[in-house]
């Protein structure tokens, strides 16, 4: 297996986006895994600020070379800010997945609910499993 970089810091969803909380916020990303496997990425919908999403719903769509897919909020919560950078230069993603290629800030409606997502040994795991 390829060694994908998954950060401890961070929890993981089964749907390859990650969650690293920040105070009462959390910042939501895209992993390493997921677009590595994508390859380039030349697109990015993004959500509107003030978008109230449950857990699971898909918040966006990333669009590379290989396929289009979409992206799932890890846990319900409202999207506080996006980053539109991404909009003119999506493969910032593939560049730096988890600094300058976040995707939305939000406000967890449950911040409890973080703690039913993968942490990294658990997602590194699961990559595995799908090699």
């Amino acid at each position: 297996m390829t060694d994908y970089n998954i950060p401890d810091n961070n929890r993981y969803t089964k749907t390859d986006e990650w969650l690293r909380l920040d105070g009462a916020e959390a910042l939501v990303g895209l992993t390493d895994y997921a677009q590595s496997q994508l390859s380039d990425l030349v697109f990015i919908e993004l959500p509107k600020v003030g978008a109230k999403l449950n857990a699971g719903a898909a918040f966006g769509v990333v669009e590379s070379v290989k396929a289009a897919s979409d992206l799932n909020m890890p846990v319900g919560g409202e999207v506080i800010a996006v980053n539109s950078a991404l909009e003119s230069a999506p493969d910032t993603m593939n560049q730096d997945p988890y600094g300058k290629g976040w995707i939305v800030r939000i406000r967890p409606a449950n911040p409890s609910d973080i703690d039913g997502l993968m942490d990294a040994a658990s997602y590194t795991d699961y990559c595995a499993q799908r090699a």
